[in-house]
């Protein structure tokens, strides 16, 4: 990103202080026409000027602007398990990112859906990764509303949710396990053979499995899941992580009915 000196912002608020259009600023000065529209709102707040806050500024905490629940739960599901904020020198607000898989483009769109109803007014954007695309959108307000930010890897810090996303979670208990099992869970179909009446049988059945090295972001998924009456326990633990498997008959049934298989 380019950065501006001081010369030039000083030259571009004496051209807006003197009528110019914003537009008109930014071709003369070849400055990006959202930088001189910031820089004016800035401006006028400064000299006391009745100013209108676009909504793309306004936060559902800060602002008390109303935010989609739902929504923002399997956000928060997504990030615990794949997502981050970061903050770049050079950038006047910080990104939200999902890093997800490009064999499951359909968790992609549903991931990108949801950030339009947390931020309706914030463009989202997708980067190419290798095997992966980052949906991405920029915010002032991120720490606001991901309060687990913080430097170092989750599972190295403690992680616990807001009294307020508490709520939320507890509301929408279903959109928070769904983002968890986007982000580190999986549904498979395992298989097992018998021999019954002197004749082996083969027999498939179904479970979900989810893996976090944090045991912090495991509770608050098995929290989930006791809240909505899905049984679980623990399996073939690791050095490095720990494994939630579903796998009776009707918590499998509960968890088909609201996550189903990757898409």
């Amino acid at each position: 990103m380019k950065l501006h000196g001081t010369q030039v912002r000083e030259a571009a608020l004496t051209l807006l202080r003197n009528g110019v259009q914003n537009a008109d600023v930014a071709r003369r000065l070849s400055v990006p026409l959202g930088t001189i529209s910031y820089w004016k709102y800035v401006d006028r707040v400064k000299r006391g000027e009745p100013v209108t806050i676009r909504p793309s500024l306004l936060c559902p905490l800060c602002d008390n602007r109303p935010m989609d629940r739902a929504a923002y739960a399997y956000l928060l599901g997504l990030y615990l398990g794949d997502g981050h904020i970061s903050h770049y020198a050079g950038h006047r607000v910080p990104s939200f990112m999902i890093t997800l898989d490009d064999a499951w483009p359909g968790i992609q769109t549903e991931a990108e859906d949801a950030m339009h109803l947390v931020f309706p007014h914030n463009a989202t954007c997708r980067v190419r990764s290798k095997g992966a695309h980052n949906i991405k959108v920029y915010f002032k307000h991120l720490p606001c509303l991901f309060p687990q930010h913080g430097s170092g890897k989750k599972h190295e810090r403690k992680i616990a949710l807001a009294e307020w996303q508490q709520q939320i979670v507890d509301e929408h208990p279903w959109p928070f396990i769904r983002g968890l099992i986007h982000s580190d869970g999986c549904r498979l179909t395992n298989w097992t053979e018998k021999v019954i009446g002197g004749e082996r049988k083969r027999y498939e059945y179904v479970r979900y499995f989810f893996t976090n090295t944090s045991t912090d972001i495991l509770g608050l998924f098995t929290d989930a899941l006791d809240r909505v009456g899905v049984e679980w326990r623990p399996a073939n633990q690791t050095r490095r992580a720990q494994n939630i498997s579903i796998a009776r008959k009707a918590s499998v049934a509960l968890m088909d009915q609201h996550i189903g298989p990757k898409y």
